[in-house]
């Protein structure tokens, strides 16, 4: 993967260069918002690293920035902001996914990777089917053997993010992130207890069981 390095702390941006290099990736590090929105819609990146807290623009409005300019590569947020406010203020703003330094490269590495499995959002891709159930992210809607199934907003979201990733573990961690918008674990049984619910309407009636659980891990659906 060929990686873009928004990092004004020299230190921390030949950090991530060198650990990238030495997992066989490509990197570019620039150490000025200016510098990155020039460069991010013009080359072709598979992912972007953009430090919080920048000389000149918070990272929040240059991340904003580009996606109004149609630059969707995905983007992971790093900063020593750690609040839940600040977590929730970078996703609403398009980024993919946020850590908090410090951070081991390791994690930071796997969730690249984790963004670039996923199914690119691009408008082209506006149905999602597995077997015979159905997700139309234009209406909203979702059908099963053609039959349209009512779910609450963290329900659709959940199956959203299951077919967006067919046959590849959600985790537990994944789902807090992308679907209440949460850093951290809260520590309760609030995504058993959505996926619950949403088996309930999406398998149950059915009798041909899509979604798994996948034990000490996540969910898959296929």
């Amino acid at each position: 993967m060929h990686v873009l390095i928004v990092e004004d702390d020299l230190e921390t941006g030949e950090f991530l260069t060198r650990g990238l290099k030495e997992a066989g990736e490509t990197a570019e590090h620039v150490s000025s918002v200016d510098e990155a929105l020039l460069l991010a819609p013009q080359r072709r990146f598979d992912a972007i690293i953009f430090d919080r807290l920048l000389p000149g623009m918070d990272g929040i409005d240059a991340v904003r920035v580009l996606r109004k300019a149609n630059v969707e590569t995905p983007i992971i947020m790093l900063t020593a902001l750690s609040g839940i406010d600040d977590r929730v203020a970078g996703l609403e703003a398009g980024a993919d996914d946020y850590m908090v330094k410090p951070f081991a490269f390791s994690e930071l590495y796997a969730r690249l990777q984790a963004l670039l499995r996923r199914q690119p959002l691009s408008a082209e891709v506006t149905v999602l089917k597995v077997a015979d159930l159905m997700l139309d992210r234009t209406t909203q809607v979702v059908t099963r053997a053609g039959e349209t199934v009512e779910l609450a907003r963290r329900e659709y979201k959940i199956l959203e993010l299951l077919m967006q990733n067919v046959g590849q573990v959600v985790t537990r961690t994944m789902l807090l992130e992308r679907v209440w918008g949460y850093g951290f674990d809260p520590r309760t049984s609030i995504v058993q207890t959505h996926v619950s619910r949403l088996r309930a309407k999406v398998d149950k009636p059915y009798g041909a069981e899509l979604i798994r659980t996948v034990r000490g891990s996540g969910y898959v659906i296929g």
